[in-house]
């Protein structure tokens, strides 16, 4: 069955918070929850490009843009965990709705609203993160 995409009336969440690892809820009291994220370049595809380059390259960190789907879907309840209980991730703890059709998170990084639209039975929000290159 293909799924059918199209944009959504509402307007986005003003704040996402973190719950539980890929489930975050908004100041409504909506969860969302995480159905894919994409690194780019892959870690894989980094390194090979990395060993191609020589080893001035090898000392470069590895930052990629990362796209994340999120879908607005109830969850069996649970209380949160704390910050301390969470495991490591490249995803933010908060979003925070900021103008120009974006997201800011707490170390000020910037999440571009890539789509909000409905997916199915599902809304979606889509979210992308460009680090700053500096070459």
């Amino acid at each position: 069955m293909a799924s059918q995409a199209s944009l959504h009336p509402r307007a986005p969440p003003a704040r996402l918070w973190i719950q539980r690892p890929g489930i975050y809820e908004d100041e409504s009291g909506r969860n969302w929850v995480t159905v894919v994220v994409r690194f780019s370049p892959s870690q894989r595809e980094w390194a090979r490009l990395s060993s191609s380059q020589g080893s001035a390259s090898q000392s470069s960190t590895y930052e990629p843009s990362i796209t994340v789907h999120l879908w607005q879907m109830a969850v069996h309840r649970q209380d949160p965990l704390s910050p301390s209980q969470m495991p490591f991730s490249r995803l933010p703890a908060v979003w925070q709705l900021y103008p120009g059709n974006k997201y800011r998170a707490p170390d000020s990084s910037f999440w571009e609203i890539v789509n909000h639209g409905q997916i199915d039975s599902f809304e979606q929000l889509v979210l992308t993160y460009e680090p700053e290159r500096n070459h």
